[in-house]
C-alpha cells in the first residue's frame, strides 16, 4: 500500500470515530471525491512528514540495552506522526455517516469500538467520544513511555515503600524489597497488571514519577489521544481517562513495540524471590490461552469507576482488528462481548460497516 493509500485509510479511522453525526450525503460524496482529495492532501502531509521524520531518532537493534531499544522507538515515532498528520489533514475534508441495521452487533459494554486495521473501517462504535476512566489500560502508556526513554531493560529495580498503593489500599503479591530487572517489572505490569511494578517503573524514570506522568500526557497528545488524561502510571487514579476512540489510537501505537506485544500476551510467569520463594503469575486476560484467539496485544483494567475493561489487537477471520470494550458489568461481561465480536466477524458480520448508534 502506497503512502497516499495509508493516509486515506488512517483518515477513515479518525473521522469514523470523531464525526459520527455526518449526513448520508457526506458519505456519498466521500466515495466520489476520495481519490482526488487523498492525492491533494498527501502532497502537504508528505512534505511535513519528510521534514519531521528527519528529526526522529535513528533506528537501532534489540531491546535489552540503551542501543537495543532505540529501533522500535524510532519506528513508533514515525508511525505516530503519520497517524496524527493524516488526522489533521483529513478531518475537515471527509465525513463518514454512521449506519445502523437490525443485524448490527449487540454488545453490553458501555463503550466499545471494533476497528478493521486492514481497510480503516469502524465496524462497530458505541459511546466512542465519551471520556471515561480506563483503569489499568493506562499501563500500555506506562510501557511506551519507559521504552521511549531507552532505559536499560536489564537494569535492576527494587520495589520500594513508595510503590505501595495508599490510594485504594489494594494488595500485591510483590513484596517491598523485591529486586527485578526493568524488563521483568514491565512484564508483570502488562501481563498480570501488577500495580507496584507499574509504580516502580514510573518512580525509577529520570526525574521521578512526576516527570513520568507529564511524559505520559505528552505522549498521549503526540499519538492523537486528544481527550486522554493521565495522573499515575498504574490506573488506580480514577482521573486516568480516555475515550474509546482514543484507545484505538493507543492500542495501535503500543502494537508498534515488540516488547509490549510479547509481554502483554505472555500467558504466565514464575518469579523467584531472593529467599527462594516462587510466585506464579497468570495473565489477567484468559483469552490469551484460548487457541481459537490470535491476540497480538491486550490489556485489561478494573477500578470501580471504570468497570471491567479490555483492549486488544487481534486477528479474526484473517482480519486484523482493534477491539475496545469499556465499563462492562460483571466478571465475565467484557470477555463475553469479545467472543460476541469474534463470532460476528467469523459469520461475516464485518463484511460491511455497521456502526451502532450511541
Amino acid at each position: 500500500m502506497n503512502f497516499q493509500s495509508k493516509l486515506a485509510t488512517l483518515a477513515l479511522l479518525a473521522l469514523s470515530l470523531i464525526a459520527p453525526e455526518a449526513a448520508q450525503a457526506a458519505h456519498a460524496k466521500k466515495h466520489h471525491d476520495k481519490a482526488g482529495e487523498a492525492k491533494h492532501a498527501a502532497r502537504h502531509v508528505k512534505a511535513a512528514h519528510t521534514k519531521k521524520v528527519a528529526a526522529l531518532p535513528k533506528a537501532k537493534a534489540h531491546y535489552s540495552s540503551r542501543k537495543q531499544v532505540t529501533r522500535h522507538a524510532s519506528v513508533a515515532g514515525k508511525t505516530a506522526f503519520r497517524r496524527v498528520a493524516a488526522h489533521e489533514q483529513f478531518k475537515q475534508r471527509l465525513n463518514i455517516a454512521e449506519e445502523s441495521a437490525p443485524q448490527a452487533l449487540q454488545l453490553f459494554s458501555n463503550a466499545a469500538v471494533v476497528f478493521n486495521e486492514s481497510n480503516g473501517e469502524v465496524l462497530y462504535s458505541k459511546n466512542n467520544t465519551t471520556a471515561m476512566p480506563i483503569a489499568s489500560i493506562s499501563k500500555l502508556m506506562t510501557a511506551m513511555v519507559v521504552l521511549d526513554a531507552k532505559l536499560p531493560m536489564d537494569e535492576l529495580i527494587t520495589i520500594d515503600e513508595a510503590d505501595v498503593d495508599t490510594l485504594r489500599n489494594t494488595g500485591s503479591r510483590l513484596p517491598v524489597g523485591t529486586t527485578l530487572t526493568r524488563a521483568e517489572t514491565m512484564l508483570l505490569a502488562l501481563m498480570s497488571s501488577e500495580n507496584r511494578a507499574a509504580a516502580a517503573l514510573a518512580r525509577t524514570y529520570p526525574g521521578g514519577t512526576q516527570a513520568f506522568v507529564a511524559r505520559m500526557n505528552r505522549k498521549a497528545q503526540a499519538i492523537g489521544m486528544k481527550n486522554a488524561r493521565f495522573f499515575d502510571s498504574t490506573g488506580l487514579n480514577g482521573g486516568n481517562a480516555a475515550t474509546a476512540a482514543d484507545l484505538v489510537m493507543m492500542v495501535q501505537a503500543a502494537h508498534d513495540y515488540p516488547e509490549i506485544r510479547q509481554f502483554s500476551t505472555t500467558q504466565s510467569h514464575e518469579l523467584v524471590l531472593s529467599n527462594g520463594r516462587h510466585l506464579h503469575y497468570n495473565n489477567t486476560n484468559s483469552l490469551v490461552k484460548d487457541e481459537d484467539w490470535q491476540i497480538g496485544l491486550q490489556k485489561t483494567g478494573f477500578i470501580n469507576e471504570a468497570g471491567k475493561c479490555v483492549v486488544m489487537q487481534a486477528t479474526i477471520a484473517n482480519t486484523p482488528l482493534v477491539i475496545v470494550l469499556l465499563d462492562s458489568d460483571g466478571k465475565y461481561q467484557r470477555l463475553a462481548d469479545a467472543n460476541r465480536i469474534k463470532r460476528w466477524i467469523e459469520a461475516g458480520g464485518g463484511a460491511r460497516k455497521l456502526i451502532a448508534k450511541g
